[in-house]
């Protein structure tokens, strides 16, 4: 029997200063965890009662599909570097050197160590497909922890991969995760969507997030109710009204305007009684270039859209295929385009013949291509151009869309209205195709005896974000209330005075009925004023409590359901029949369901 007053569980009255976010605040409060250091973080009773539960599911759901590994923490180089990835991660990976001098690394994910298994134990085609997942703590030397769980350095992780002859294979793996990975993340009880997503530095083809909407979260998702589409704005498009061009000046030709000291979109439109759809808007950047020995190179990139629209530099960096960018220096404007920030426009620019040269790339985004008559930057201090028309004024390397999408813009399949709304990842698949198995020499024999490289997929599920996405889904000004499933108990008996024998002899009957019916129950036995209980239990996330105080003498206790904040009176024979029902209830989905 679990007696709250034989636990350790630290429950504080106020937040932490540094706290931000909801989750943050309660899972510290409720005495989940507690900060070690910047991005570090202990798990106490509660939260690892709590993050075990998650991997349970977790564990049960991929083990309909998959093999469970556990993979060392401490890397080689090597393997990174076969991969390409030792230079590429950049500041983000830990590293370190053993006694003799040897380069090693702390695992952010593994998908080298799995790919050198496979082709040192995977022959032939016969042995594939092949699922291979491992729970297990990964680190990454993230450069400004905040948010609680939210944005760490030490972490755990759910990741998998999958390995197949062919793309129709890796089709089926890839929805088996998509599957498997629903049931998941229903079974936590996470309101969640599906969307489309960069592949970022794991590489690949087809990506898709796993996201629950909340303010705490750090990605932004466009999706539209009506037809379901759901994607990251790193990977949204829309459908843009049509926009109303300017009517010509003079001879139609570009005309300069005197515009003294009005470098910004907003004093120009103003001045020249225009709107910013009517503008064009140019962002200069110099984009990294890393050749396979790791050195880089900066090139420059100038960016062409409309004046009411902004850079969404991940769908940049993809385009470029460039590993950062960073915003042109005065001198590199002088240099480049020859012109001063403010005053920056397309008009006269030679545009390099291929993306990412020493010249000049010239991006611009599909919204500007058929515009006519527009303001843009004279590339002259003090000066603008009107009647500037896409195709015509000027050229460019290359159009694509990359701009952000915004909400009430048009779904890209149905029209209707966008919703764009914050959000937190809780899971990614990838279908990686053969970025690693290629790099790194994996072969397999097909039925006619040719070796072929097996294709990959990966994926992954950050553990305590379900945790704290749940926490940001539910929560009031008392604290917050998990579903059973991952909740670190299921129900609290509380009684509501330990100085009365009768109520804790039925409170201690109570709770060894509910323990013997399979419930996880929690006894509050503490010599604290009833107030002080229910405060606490109302804190720390367990989604129901019975109150054993004097209406126990008529037969009766009150059950509170913390999500609803009701409370009921329920006959004291019948309570464990009611508790195991709702339980139950609430319990959606099983493994493989």
């Amino acid at each position: 029997m679990h007696r709250w007053s034989k636990l350790f569980l630290p429950t504080l009255r106020e937040a932490p200063a540094d706290a931000e976010v909801a989750s943050h605040k309660f899972l510290v409060r409720a005495g989940y965890i507690r900060q070690l250091g910047a991005g570090i973080y202990s798990y106490l009773f509660l939260g690892q009662r709590s993050i075990q539960k998650i991997v349970g599911i977790v564990r049960q759901e991929m083990d309909t599909i998959g093999q469970e590994f556990l993979l060392p923490t401490l890397l080689p180089r090597a393997l990174w570097e076969q991969s390409g990835r030792w230079t590429a991660m950049g500041d983000n990976m830990f590293r370190l050197k053993d006694r003799k001098g040897a380069d090693l690394c702390l695992g952010m994910t593994h998908e080298e160590v799995m790919t050198e298994i496979a082709r040192k134990e995977l022959r032939s085609y016969k042995q594939l497909p092949q699922i291979w997942y491992q729970i297990q703590t990964k680190f990454r030397d993230e450069p400004r922890p905040k948010s609680g769980l939210l944005r760490v350095r030490q972490f755990l992780m759910k990741d998998a991969y999958s390995f197949d002859v062919d793309a129709a294979g890796l089709d089926v793996s890839y929805k088996k995760h998509d599957e498997v990975y629903r049931r998941i993340f229903s079974r936590c009880g996470l309101q969640f969507v599906a969307v489309d997503a960069d592949s970022g530095a794991m590489g690949g083809s087809q990506s898709q997030e796993f996201m629950v909407y909340t303010e705490a979260g750090e990605d932004l998702i466009a999706s539209c109710a009506q037809c379901g589409y759901a994607a990251n704005t790193e990977k949204a498009t829309s459908q843009l009204p049509p926009a109303e061009d300017l009517a010509p000046t003079g001879d139609g030709n570009p005309e300069l305007v005197h515009t003294p000291g009005m470098g910004a979109i907003a004093d120009v439109t103003a001045f020249m009684k225009v709107s910013a759809t009517q503008d064009i808007k140019c962002v200069a950047y110099m984009a990294e270039q890393r050749d396979a020995s790791g050195k880089a190179q900066w090139l420059p990139v100038a960016v062409f859209l409309r004046g009411d629209h902004s850079v969404n530099e991940t769908k940049l960096l993809g385009l470029l295929r460039a590993s950062q960018l960073r915003p042109m220096t005065a001198e590199e404007l002088e240099t480049y385009i020859h012109a001063p920030a403010g005053y920056l426009g397309p008009v006269g620019l030679t545009p390099a013949k291929e993306l990412m040269t020493a010249e000049l790339s010239v991006v611009v985004d599909h919204a500007l291509e058929n515009r006519k008559n527009m303001i843009c930057g004279a590339n002259k201090l003090d000066y603008h151009f009107r009647n500037v028309t896409a195709g015509r004024d000027f050229t460019w390397t290359t159009a694509a869309s990359i701009r952000n999408v915004s909400e009430g813009e048009g779904c890209p399949q149905c029209n209707a209205p966008l919703r764009v709304a914050k959000a937190v990842e809780v899971g990614h698949i990838f279908k990686l195709g053969y970025k690693y198995s290629e790099s790194m020499g994996a072969r397999v024999l097909d039925p006619t005896g040719k070796e072929i490289t097996p294709i990959m997929g990966s994926y992954g599920i950050g553990i305590e974000r379900i945790l704290t996405a749940c926490v940001e889904q539910n929560f009031d000004e008392n604290g917050f209330f998990l579903p059973p499933s991952i909740a670190p108990y299921e129900v609290v008996v509380t009684i509501t005075n330990v100085a009365d024998a009768a109520l804790v002899a039925a409170g201690e009957k109570l709770t060894g009925e509910l323990e013997t019916a399979g419930l996880d129950v929690l006894l509050d036995d503490r010599e604290e004023r009833a107030g002080v209980k229910f405060k606490d239990a109302d804190l720390i996330g367990i989604p129901f409590r019975i109150n054993v105080g004097k209406k126990v003498a008529q037969g009766a206790v009150e059950l509170v359901t913390r999500a609803s904040r009701s409370s009921e009176d329920v006959p004291l024979h019948g309570i464990v029949e009611e508790m195991t029902q709702r339980i139950c209830q609430a319990l959606p989905g099983r493994p493989g369901q």
